[in-house]
């Protein structure tokens, strides 16, 4: 385990060691990933979006147990017990709260209020500026090459365009870089552009410390650069994934040939959640209010949980979805969480000392 070599706003901000995350990747960021990632210094986000609220309590202990080093909790803004799983992270201590959407200004206010830094994840450099002005300590921005829902437009256009709209507002807060990082390089370029720090999530998905299915690793690594579709017939959003003969055929049928897997995937996510129909229709109004999606948007969408599971957790590849962003081509081991962070961090130094050679004195 390597000395900290880095002293970002965000290390500073969260206190960790390194200024690496590691993204809150549904059914992929448990215990063991987190509390790995966080005792090799850098911040460990635990997913909780496919947990219901107890599971999440057992979650925040089990890491609790396994290390005394900070970590975060990803939660969905428009979940209807959002509130509730604030609550959760404020009686447990928890030290960071991510956000796939922007929350509410007064859950923000919440958190804050309570010591929780508060990191929501944008898409657009409007997006950073709001949820700068709603008291927002730090952003997550994912370019285009990301796993996952994703944008179009690429890190390498989108991260200097954030960071130059809050300059410009004069609300420069900390600012992560992610999507096509997984090496030294990538943090070292991320750093010299203006970020804090980088987030991962298909290189720590392809860690040891990853409780995903050895044979779905093995997938995952045999991919290239090509690897990966966008296609939004999983869940009638954008989404980045392995180019995978389950993903082929949903692209080649119709919505009246996928409408019958459609109501048995989201009936097992009701099993699977406890939630009742009452429940799931509220959320569902929410997604529509928040994200803008249509009813049939909305069918497809409760199906992603389901269909994630089966890939990631039960490692059937033929009935489920493999998130991957576009690094997985350039991916080709599976260490330790610690071994992953000591190598990036350790590069990434050289390579600005290395970068730093070039200046004339």
């Amino acid at each position: 385990m390597i000395e900290q070599l880095l002293r970002t706003p965000l290390t500073e901000l969260v206190g960790v060691r390194h200024p690496v995350v590691q993204t809150g990747m549904g059914w992929v960021a448990g215990p063991s990933l987190v509390s790995g990632t966080a005792n090799a210094g850098g911040l460990g986000i635990l997913a909780s979006a496919t947990m219901t609220l107890a599971e999440l309590e057992k979650a925040i202990l089990e890491v609790r147990s396994r290390t005394a080093e900070p970590f975060g909790v990803n939660l969905r803004a428009d979940a209807g017990d959002a509130a509730d799983r604030c609550r959760l992270l404020i009686e447990h201590g928890v030290r960071v709260a991510s956000f796939a959407l922007a929350p509410k200004p007064e859950l923000i206010a919440l958190l804050k209020e309570h010591g929780i830094v508060v990191i929501p994840s944008i898409g657009a450099p409007k997006h950073a500026v709001k949820v700068a002005s709603w008291g927002a300590d730090a952003v997550m921005v994912q370019g285009g090459e990301g796993g996952g829902h994703t944008g179009s437009v690429p890190t390498t256009l989108l991260l200097p365009a954030v960071l130059d709209a809050l300059t410009s507002s004069g609300r420069s807060i900390p600012v992560v870089a992610a999507g096509g990082f997984f090496d030294g390089r990538g943090l070292a370029a991320a750093l010299s552009y203006g970020a804090a720090g980088v987030g991962m999530g298909t290189r720590f998905l392809l860690t040891a410390d990853s409780r995903v299915p050895q044979p779905v690793k093995e997938l995952y690594l045999s991919h290239g650069l090509d690897g990966t579709v966008v296609t939004d017939r999983v869940d009638g959003m954008p989404h980045r994934m392995l180019r995978t003969s389950l993903v082929r055929s949903l692209e080649e049928s119709s919505l009246a040939r996928r409408a019958l897997p459609t109501l048995r995937r989201t009936l097992e996510f009701k099993r699977a959640s406890g939630m009742s129909w009452r429940q799931l229709a509220a959320e569902g109004r929410a997604m529509k209010h928040t994200q803008g999606r249509s009813l049939a948007q909305l069918a497809l969408a409760a199906n992603t949980p389901t269909m994630l599971r089966a890939g990631l957790v039960e490692g059937d590849t033929s009935a489920g979805v493999l998130a991957a962003g576009q690094v997985v081509g350039l991916i080709d081991d599976l260490p330790t969480c610690e071994e992953l962070v000591d190598r990036v961090v350790s590069e990434a130094a050289a390579r600005l000392r290395r970068g730093a050679s070039y200046l004339r004195d």
